[in-house]
């Protein structure tokens, strides 16, 4: 397959947003209408967030999102914050050309950090993830704030 990857545009919407739907159900966290409006309106800026798509044949295949901030460490780092393939489209290197996409990025931004996270149970991503990136052995914890 001959996959290209590039910015997300407004054409992408109705496909990206399907995506993203799978992508929040299948980490079960409930995501309202508005929501994903703010989310596309935001990654389509540039507000803070970015967006990249993997297409095949003009079909939009997957996406990821990222994010660059400053650390105490280091002034630029690279997060990875959300990364999907289409179900049909798995096992063909659309993950891969993501997280490489994102990689040149960071690159050319100067990071000196890129990272992202998953889920323990996700184990078909670990085995992509384990042939690209290091595992640091963090364990990640998330306080609720609206308590």
């Amino acid at each position: 397959m001959s996959l290209q990857v590039s910015a997300l545009s407004e054409s992408d919407r109705p496909t990206w947003e399907r995506l993203a739907r799978a992508y929040k159900d299948f980490y079960n966290t409930p995501t309202q209408d508005a929501e994903y409006e703010r989310a596309w309106r935001r990654l389509l800026a540039g507000d803070g967030v970015f967006g990249l798509g993997a297409f095949a044949n003009g079909q939009l295949l997957g996406f990821a999102h990222y994010l660059f901030h400053t650390g105490t460490w280091a002034p630029v780092n690279c997060y990875l914050q959300d990364l999907f393939t289409a179900p049909q489209a798995r096992g063909q290197g659309v993950a891969r050309a993501l997280i490489e996409a994102v990689a040149d990025r960071a690159r050319a931004q100067g990071a000196a950090r890129y990272y992202w996270l998953t889920q323990e149970s996700n184990q078909v991503a670990i085995a992509l993830y384990e042939k690209l990136a290091q595992y640091g052995g963090f364990i990640r914890f998330d306080y609720p704030l609206n308590r």
